[in-house]
């Protein structure tokens, strides 16, 4: 079980993000190498299809994957993608719920499996990401 301490950390360093806020983002369980978020639907968020874009799913998926790392690293952990595959296996035509698990958390490289859920509980995309630790923030130009 994850401490609250843990969980209050994340729930700090997600406050703010414009992509949590813009997406509107719920957290719904945080676990030992374990996230669980939800976005709720909206036709803004469309692709050609009248379906969630595929694009905003991968951006979901990317983002469980770095809050699941979290859980084990602790929020102040930095972090960046380095690679994600995702695979659309049905439309998504509510919420989507994520659920990122990592599969190791490496010393350099942390590969996060991540499967998403409409509300009837479809599998409608599955994923991998890799995410590299990096020892301090780029700094910006």
């Amino acid at each position: 079980m994850l401490d609250q301490a843990r969980i209050d950390g994340i729930l700090e360093a997600t406050r703010g993000l414009p992509i949590v806020e813009t997406l509107a983002m719920r957290f719904d369980e945080f676990d030992e190498g374990l996230c669980r978020m939800t976005m709720p639907y909206e036709r803004r968020f469309d692709g050609v299809y009248e379906s969630f874009h595929g694009g905003l799913l991968m951006t979901a998926a990317d983002s469980a994957a770095c809050f699941a790392i979290w859980t084990q690293t602790g929020a102040k952990e930095v972090l960046t993608t380095t690679d994600m595959n995702i695979r659309f296996l049905a439309p998504c035509l509510s919420d989507v719920t994520t659920v990122a698990r990592v599969i190791k958390l490496g010393s350099t490289l942390c590969p996060v499996a991540v499967e998403q859920f409409d509300q009837k509980g479809t599998r409608v995309a599955v994923s991998q990401v890799s995410y590299i630790r990096l020892k301090r923030m780029p700094r910006r130009r």
